[in-house]
C-alpha cells in the first residue's frame, strides 16, 4: 500500500468522530465498567436511549447522575476532558515535536512534562509512578535514560487497553502507509504496555492508516491485519469480531468468549471495535450507539471506532457535533480548552510535513 493525499475532510470527521464517540461513551463509562452489561442496558432502558442513537439522557438518582452527568445529552456545551482525547493530542504533540522519529524516551518526557499524573489509569499510571522514581535521569541532557525504560511496562496491567487509545493519530498522520502508523504506535505504546498491548495499539494505528487508501472498510481491515502477529491475540480479536458481522447475539457471542477478561483489557474490546465498525459501515450513529451499548470500555471503544469510522469521509451527523460546539477540553499541562479547527489544522500540517518522510 502507497502513501496517499492528505485530505482535511477525513481528518476533521475523524477528529469529530472520535470526540463524539467518546462523549457518548463517557457517560455511562464508570457504570458499565463497574457495574457490568446489564446494569449500562437497564439504564439505557430508562433513559428511553435503546436504540442508542444519540447522547444519553440523565436519570436522575443513578450512579450516572455521579460519575458521566457532564457528557448526557443537554448538560455540555463542550466535550468534557477526557484521557482518550487527552492521547490524541498529546500524539499530535510528540509528532509536531518530532516527525517520525518519536522515541519512546521522548514519549516518556512529554508524559511528565504534559500528562497529570491524575489523568492516568491502570498501566499508565503504573508506568507514570516508574518514571517519577527515575524523572531526574530521564531528563539528563544529552544522554539516553540511566534506567531501563521497560521497566515502566512491566506492570498487571500491560495488555489493556490503555495504549490502544493513543493510537489513533498516528495513522491518520500516515494515509496508505499503516506499517509506519503501526510503528510509531508501537514506540508510544511500549512505554507502559506489551505484548498484546502493544500489538492492539499499532493494529488501530495500522487501520486508521489503511482506511484512506482502501475502497471498503474489509480492504483496510486485511491490510492491517498484515501489521499484527498472525495467530497472536490482537489477530484473533479482529478475526472473532469480523467473524460475527451480521450474526444474531454477537454481543453475547463477544462477552462469552472474553468473560475471563477485565472489561478494559485490550482483546475483548478490540473485537467489539471491529465487530461494530463492519457491521455498520455506511451508519456513524449505529456504530458508535452499538459499541457503546455493547459494554466495557464505552468511552474508549466509542471514540475508537467514531475516529476509525470518521476516516471514510463522511460527514459526522450534527446532532453529535452541535452540542460541544467545536470547543475541546483536556487536562494536558497549558492547554486546557483547544478548538476543533486549530486541531484539524495542527494534525493536516504535521500529515503534509511527514507525507515525503521516509
Amino acid at each position: 500500500m502507497s502513501s496517499v493525499a492528505v485530505d482535511t475532510t477525513r481528518i476533521r470527521n475523524a477528529w469529530a468522530g472520535r470526540i463524539s464517540g467518546c462523549q457518548l461513551g463517557k457517560a455511562v463509562e464508570v457504570l458499565s465498567v463497574t457495574r457490568g452489561r446489564e446494569a449500562l442496558t437497564a439504564y439505557l432502558r430508562q433513559a428511553d436511549a435503546l436504540p442508542l442513537r444519540d447522547y444519553v439522557s440523565l436519570v436522575t438518582g443513578t450512579l450516572v447522575e455521579v460519575t458521566g452527568r457532564e457528557s448526557c445529552r443537554g448538560q455540555f456545551s463542550r466535550s468534557e476532558p477526557d484521557d482518550d482525547i487527552n492521547y490524541t493530542v498529546l500524539a499530535l504533540m510528540l509528532l509536531e515535536r518530532h516527525g517520525l522519529a518519536p522515541s519512546t524516551q521522548d514519549v516518556a518526557r512529554a508524559w511528565l512534562q504534559l500528562l497529570p499524573a491524575g489523568a492516568t489509569w491502570t498501566a499508565e499510571r503504573a508506568a507514570y509512578r516508574t518514571l517519577l522514581q527515575n524523572a531526574s535521569e530521564l531528563f539528563a541532557q544529552g544522554a539516553p535514560p540511566g534506567f531501563d525504560l521497560a521497566e515502566c511496562a512491566r506492570n498487571e496491567y500491560s495488555d489493556w487497553i490503555g495504549a490502544q487509545i493513543r493510537a489513533d493519530v498516528y495513522g491518520w498522520t500516515c494515509p496508505g502507509r499503516p506499517g509506519v502508523a503501526a510503528g510509531l504506535a508501537r514506540r508510544d505504546a511500549a512505554l507502559s504496555h506489551r505484548g498484546d498491548g502493544v500489538e492492539a495499539a499499532a493494529f488501530v494505528a495500522a487501520f486508521a492508516g489503511a482506511i484512506p487508501a482502501a475502497s471498503r472498510l474489509d480492504e483496510a481491515l486485511d491490510v492491517a491485519s498484515r501489521h499484527v502477529p498472525r495467530g497472536g491475540g490482537v489477530f484473533e480479536a479482529v478475526s472473532f469480531g469480523r467473524s460475527l458481522v451480521g450474526v444474531e447475539r454477537a454481543v453475547e457471542k463477544i462477552h462469552e468468549r472474553y468473560a475471563g477478561l477485565p472489561p478494559v483489557h485490550a482483546l475483548n474490546n478490540l473485537a467489539l471495535v471491529v465487530w461494530a465498525l463492519l457491521s455498520h459501515e455506511d451508519d456513524y450513529s449505529a456504530a458508535i450507539g452499538e459499541v457503546v451499548a455493547a459494554g466495557w470500555d464505552t468511552d474508549c471503544n466509542g471514540a475508537t471506532v467514531g475516529g476509525l469510522w470518521g476516516l471514510s469521509g463522511r460527514p459526522i451527523p450534527e446532532h453529535w457535533t452541535a452540542p460541544w460546539q467545536g470547543r475541546v477540553a483536556v487536562t494536558l499541562a497549558g492547554v486546557g480548552e483547544l478548538r476543533l479547527d486549530d486541531l484539524v489544522g495542527r494534525t493536516v500540517t504535521v500529515a503534509e510535513r511527514i507525507s515525503t518522510a521516509v
